[in-house]
């Protein structure tokens, strides 16, 4: 029997080495990155290279003259005049990057495997997988905001059913059928109907498909066999799937359970613009190090900016923010007018973005 020997990671049996055609699965989805909830913004990046640093941008919106107060038009009252506020939406750019080596020799030992290349192939996922982390941790944070219309924010945009006694057929604790359309009028009232999708863990989505809430829109493929799509329906909204939403513990000691967040999103919920990078990717040779290596290396700058809310860099140690700094709700307050006294703020009930709390 032919010997299999590790060398650099690498399993290596000449007569075996046809198992290196097939890359390993990737179990990690990134649907949320891919989603509608994403709107694209590349006009923002020739602004933030203008700007002095480039890692921080604030723009405008405009106010609305909704809510004035008419005068009474009667011949004999004087008619008041009132202006509109502009808001300022602050965002910032978020920097990573990432290198991988491979050894000359891991390329001698398995009859020309390059590695290097299987890396290369692998590039654009990867960097999927990490703004959905981005994401996931700037939801995170304006989850976390504590300051007072940040608070409203959140107490109004969080439905938490982990207490729920339980009902005919639904567990306590669990999603039912009514808990994603009161979760979203909770939050933005009349204006519900700017959420267009949910995005949750497939404990929750499996409990739903118990249920027969979730159905999977489904298609004809060439053989005229019909078949479900990755994509679900809840309450008229489209449901992705993915292991990657987070988790929190409820309870504590023997009664602790774990908890999933499902976000629930409105169509361009969150502002993308890509900022690019001077060298986004470059490969560097060293000839004598481990008798020969190439590494590749890879860097991005990239802009997520929920609507409504702005970073405010109130806790950022660097000129990229950190997960753990996205995740800090001191980093975000809702849209305002920056004034120095009578300070107003975007209406909260327009800002998409919501959050459910279940066991399943």
């Amino acid at each position: 029997m032919p010997t299999t020997s590790i060398f650099d990671k690498k399993i290596f049996n000449g007569e075996v080495f046809q198992g290196y055609i097939d890359r390993i699965p990737n179990p990690k989805k990134t649907e949320l990155i891919k989603s509608r909830a994403i709107r694209p913004r590349p006009d923002l990046a020739a602004a933030m290279s203008d700007q002095d640093g480039g890692n921080y941008i604030t723009t405008t919106l405009r106010g609305l003259i909704s809510g004035t107060t008419p005068t009474n038009y009667d011949g004999s009252t004087n008619i008041s005049a009132s202006n509109t506020a502009t808001f300022k939406h602050s965002r910032v750019v978020v920097g990573r990057a990432a290198a991988w080596t491979e050894k000359d020799f891991s390329y001698d030992i398995t009859g020309g495997e390059d590695f290097l290349e299987n890396i290369a192939q692998q590039i654009g996922d990867y960097w999927d997988e990490v703004d959905q982390a981005t994401l996931i941790s700037i939801l995170k944070g304006i989850f976390s905001m504590s300051d007072t219309e940040g608070a409203k924010f959140v107490t109004a945009h969080t439905t938490d059913v982990t207490g729920n006694a339980a009902a005919i057929d639904v567990a306590a604790g669990f999603m039912n059928a009514t808990t994603l359309n009161s979760a979203i009028q909770k939050a933005c009232g009349d204006n519900k109907g700017k959420f267009s999708l949910a995005i949750m863990h497939s404990v929750v989505a499996t409990n739903l498909e118990n249920l027969k809430l979730l159905s999977y829109l489904k298609y004809t493929d060439a053989q005229g066999m019909e078949r479900d799509l990755s994509l679900g329906t809840l309450n008229g909204k489209i449901v992705l799937v993915d292991d990657s939403m987070p988790t929190t513990t409820v309870g504590s000691g023997a009664s602790a359970k774990t908890a999933y967040i499902t976000y629930v999103l409105g169509d361009g919920a969150i502002e993308f613009t890509n900022c690019g990078a001077k060298v986004p990717y470059e490969v560097d040779r060293n000839p004598s190090t481990n008798g020969g290596q190439d590494t590749l290396y890879s860097r991005q700058r990239k802009c997520f900016a929920p609507y409504g809310i702005s970073f405010t860099m109130a806790s950022m140690a660097s000129l990229s923010p950190t997960d753990a700094e996205l995740e800090n709700g001191a980093n975000w307050e809702i849209v305002n007018s920056q004034a120095a006294s009578n300070k107003e703020y975007l209406n909260h009930k327009t800002i998409p973005i919501a959050q459910i709390i279940s066991l399943g």
